[in-house]
């Protein structure tokens, strides 16, 4: 005997056949004569049958078929070096190292800056952190092969446990006398899983070491999620373990916070969830009644909902508790970013700025539709603004509104039930996790970014399995349907196969984006950077004069461009590159120092000196400079350093240390590597 209950409806349980389920009469509300929604439900499921097979249908099977899948898409990455960000995030971070104290890390951000510091980008993610503190610990140092595989794997854990998350969604909670969850929508959930383990646009957060923090977050956010719904399980249960659960989601999704900024989101669909699966309200019908003045109004089965008001109190305050803690911890205001890192939020005009906005918008759903242009970065220039609704580009932002009205509209007005649930959990779960991406409420550091999609494009997999449903009860060609679905599934797979491979080193990574973003000035800077470091300087003079084109302003490649032009003693350019630099950016420390080290070479001394104590001026703690500025003082006087050779040829350390050590206490030296920057 297997007994339902559709949670919240104030009526007690009702035993019926095996198989058969009951449901509350409000569920089905203005439906008489129709089948109940559950039914409905299951034959929608069916209609997938030709594109998931039932022999891998039992839950086992189902999530192996998952893992496996996510396992094979990424594995490629396992063997890659630290790329891009990594080095700052990991390898550079003082928080990593076991000198410092485990205090420090609730004081500083992402890149093991103080908080309080007005150069930080209030990145607070402690516990990834933390994560990554463990496993240089558990690895015995910095070692790319235990980062990447952690974060293969957590993809694969996060894959496996959407398979339950969206058998919620698509199916509702429903479980029998023993108190286990019915699975109403097996083929759904697998599909809209399998989507999701294999979608390329997941490549950043997997392959890259940083995107820890992404995959720590959703994993969280799932099981904040999870933890909910077992709240509302035990709704016609004792509150207090209730209570207690909705508590636990509360804090799992401060956890997923402390992993990465768009973890706390899960309480806003757990919101929309109670409200919309338990709650089973349905908005058209109480506009409705609300302008028509219905008295029925107050038998609104939202307001009958037992424990709802309750719930919602709960995560309301939790979720602004744990938003305000975070916000006393930053210390200051919100973070400073350039208009490099997002132009549009420095357009001074409010229609150019919600135009461009919105063509980011377009832009995401672009690469969850065909994740084909990938591009480790979208910044310097890699988007041009859009400045009047005379450009072409206005047709993808309208595109885009043409279909989020449209799928609004039916999720809102349809007469199903059923697809109005699924269609408003899915765009749920696409929308309300992207808000602190969306530039709404805060300016952000950049204009497009593929980490921040990974948990949107849950709710994408969701929408599109639904649409593949769809088709497949409208049309008699289910084979030509599956067909394409199975193509997907495989074209994605190896895209990610293909991308993966390119973030396994930097060069590749950075070369991989000048087709994709030929107009990207960092793209030209970063591939000009590698081959510096590879000794090839005819090559990298070449791309990093396209990035100085590109952004007249780029003071970090006039900088590495002054450099090596100084090295290959063409020190006229240098020095008007590195002063081009300066009287952009003031406070740039090492276009400073390189310029003393220029001007000297030039035999210009008292230029020289003044860029050097310039540089210190900027950056107190500058050994390097402080160094070239005592190579420079040490030349005018050279009885001292005729002292210094001769103790040097008669080989008494101890002496040229003293007496090195007196040069630095009177300030005429100061100690430090010297190297340019």
């Amino acid at each position: 005997m297997i007994v339902s209950r559709a949670l919240g409806d104030p009526r007690k349980e009702q035993s019926t056949q095996v198989s058969t389920f009951w449901v509350s009469s409000q569920h089905n509300a203005g439906a008489r004569g129709r089948r109940p929604a559950v039914f409905r439900m299951a034959e929608w499921d069916a209609d997938l049958d030709h594109i998931i097979p039932s022999s891998i249908l039992p839950p086992l099977w189902a999530k192996l078929l998952v893992g496996f899948v996510s396992l094979v898409c990424f594995a490629r990455s396992y063997d890659g070096d630290f790329v891009f960000d990594d080095s700052e995030a990991i390898v550079n971070n003082k928080d990593l190292r076991a000198e410092t104290p485990l205090g420090d890390l609730w004081h500083h951000d992402f890149w093991g800056n103080q908080l309080s510091s007005n150069t930080s980008h209030k990145s607070y993610r402690p516990l990834t952190v933390l994560v990554f503190r463990m496993n240089c610990y558990l690895s015995g140092g910095f070692h790319p092969l235990s980062f990447h595989v952690v974060n293969i794997l957590l993809h694969s854990g996060i894959s496996i446990l959407l398979v339950d998350v969206f058998s919620v969604l698509f199916g509702g909670l429903q479980y029998t006398s023993k108190g286990r969850r019915l699975n109403l929508a097996p083929r759904s959930s697998l599909l809209a899983a399998l989507l999701f383990a294999v979608h390329p646009v997941h490549t950043e957060c997997v392959a890259a070491v940083v995107g820890c923090a992404d995959l720590l977050a959703a994993l969280f956010f799932l099981l904040s999620f999870l933890g909910y719904c077992k709240a509302l399980r035990e709704t016609n249960k004792e509150g207090t373990q209730s209570t207690f659960w909705v508590l636990l989601s509360i804090l799992l999704g401060a956890v997923a916070m402390l992993c990465k900024e768009q973890g706390i989101t899960v309480l806003g669909l757990n919101a929309v969830f109670d409200i919309l699966v338990i709650g089973k309200l349905n908005v058209l019908e109480l506009v409705r009644k609300v302008l028509h003045k219905d008295r029925s109004l107050e038998n609104t089965g939202v307001l009958r909902t037992e424990g709802l008001l309750f719930r919602m109190s709960l995560l309301a305050l939790g979720g602004t508790g744990v938003l305000y803690v975070r916000w006393k911890i930053m210390g200051t205001g919100p973070p400073t970013f350039t208009e490099v890192d997002n132009p549009a939020s420095f357009a001074s005009s409010m229609l150019v700025r919600a135009i461009n906005y919105n063509y980011y918008y377009s832009l995401n759903a672009w690469l969850l539709l065909c994740p084909w242009w990938l591009c480790f970065d979208w910044s310097m220039g890699c988007i041009p603004l859009i400045k009047s609704v005379g450009d072409w580009r206005v047709i993808a932002l309208a595109a885009l509104w043409f279909c989020l009205i449209g799928l609004i509209c039916q999720a809102l007005c349809s007469e199903d039930s059923h697809k109005r649930r699924i269609l408003t959990l899915g765009l749920g779960l696409l929308i309300i996790p992207f808000l602190p991406a969306s530039n709404l409420f805060f300016r952000v550091g950049f204009v497009v970014a593929e980490r921040v999609l990974y948990l949107p494009s849950a709710g994408y997999c969701m929408l599109l399995t639904f649409g593949f449903g769809v088709l497949s009860k409208h049309t008699k060609k289910k084979k030509l349907i599956a067909a394409f679905v199975l193509g997907i599934l495989f074209i994605n797979t190896l895209r990610c196969v293909i991308r993966s491979g390119e973030w396994r080193n930097e060069e590749q990574l950075f070369r991989s984006a000048l087709s994709v973003c030929p107009l990207n000035a960092k793209v030209h800077y970063n591939v000009g950077k590698n081959l510096a470091d590879k000794g090839n300087q005819t090559a990298a003079i070449r791309y990093y004069r396209e990035a100085v084109r590109l952004n007249p302003k780029y003071v970090h490649a006039m900088n590495n461009l002054g450099n090596i032009l100084k090295e290959r003693n063409e020190l006229q350019e240098a020095e008007e590159l590195l002063s081009l630099a300066v009287q952009i950016q003031p406070d740039f420390a090492a276009a400073w120092m390189n310029l003393g080290i220029v001007q000297n070479s030039l035999k210009r001394f008292q230029a020289a000196e003044q860029s050097y104590r310039t540089a210190i001026k900027h950056r107190r703690k500058y050994p390097d400079c402080y160094y070239n500025l005592g190579r420079l003082e040490i030349g005018k006087s050279w009885i001292i350093w005729d002292t210094l050779l001769t103790l040097e040829n008669y080989g008494n350390s101890d002496w040229k240390q003293f007496i090195l050590q007196g040069l630095i206490a009177s300030g005429r030296i100061h100690s430090g590597k010297s190297k340019p920057c």
